[in-house]
């Protein structure tokens, strides 16, 4: 897998170890995160978590970056770079596609459209990487609410998450392996 394919599935894991729903949802709602290997002696994962159990079992986990339903960013990650100020930028600006390029065989993209940040990442060559990404940008507020600067607020994300309703949040092909993230009220995938 090339490294953006791996950053995605390793955020997608991460949303569906930490979820945590908004109070009083009227139905029940689900963490879907399906991982298919279509090779020979490929692995299928299928992971259904409902977040009402995520809710009561996020603040229980103290393990590296993850504690409270937080999560610490390392000090070298950020690099300068003042997430904040960018988010408001982004948040004020119209919608916009802002970012094109083309690496090698990978043409990526970042854009702004109907409040969700979308994130594309598409390889030319046969079995290549893609990623697709929609978060909205709700969803991207909440990470920074009530935290340090150093820190995302994951159950704060994930409770405006289960707001927004039926979403697919997160795809990943990576030749035969495949990796999906979404939200919805259906307890088996």
């Amino acid at each position: 897998m090339h490294k953006y394919p791996v950053l995605a599935t390793a955020a997608a894991f991460l949303v569906a170890l930490a979820v945590s729903p908004a109070p009083a949802a009227p139905a029940d709602r689900f963490i879907h995160v399906q991982v298919s290997e279509s090779n020979k002696n490929g692995t299928d994962v299928n992971v259904n978590v409902p977040l009402a159990m995520a809710e009561k079992v996020l603040p229980t986990i103290d393990k590296g970056p993850l504690h409270q339903g937080r999560v610490t960013i390392p000090n070298d990650a950020l690099q300068g770079i003042d997430l904040r100020s960018m988010l408001d930028a982004v948040r004020t600006s119209p919608d916009s596609n802002f970012v094109t390029a083309k690496d090698g065989t990978q043409n990526i993209s970042v854009e702004k459209s109907k409040g969700n940040i979308i994130v594309h990442v598409k390889d030319s060559k046969p079995k290549g990487d893609n990623v697709d990404v929609t978060v909205p940008l709700s969803v991207v507020d909440a990470l920074f609410s009530n935290v340090k600067s150093d820190e995302l607020d994951v159950a704060a994300a994930l409770q405006e998450l289960d707001k927004v309703g039926d979403t697919l949040a997160v795809t990943v092909q990576s030749g035969t392996d495949h990796v999906r993230v979404w939200i919805d009220s259906n307890s088996a995938q």
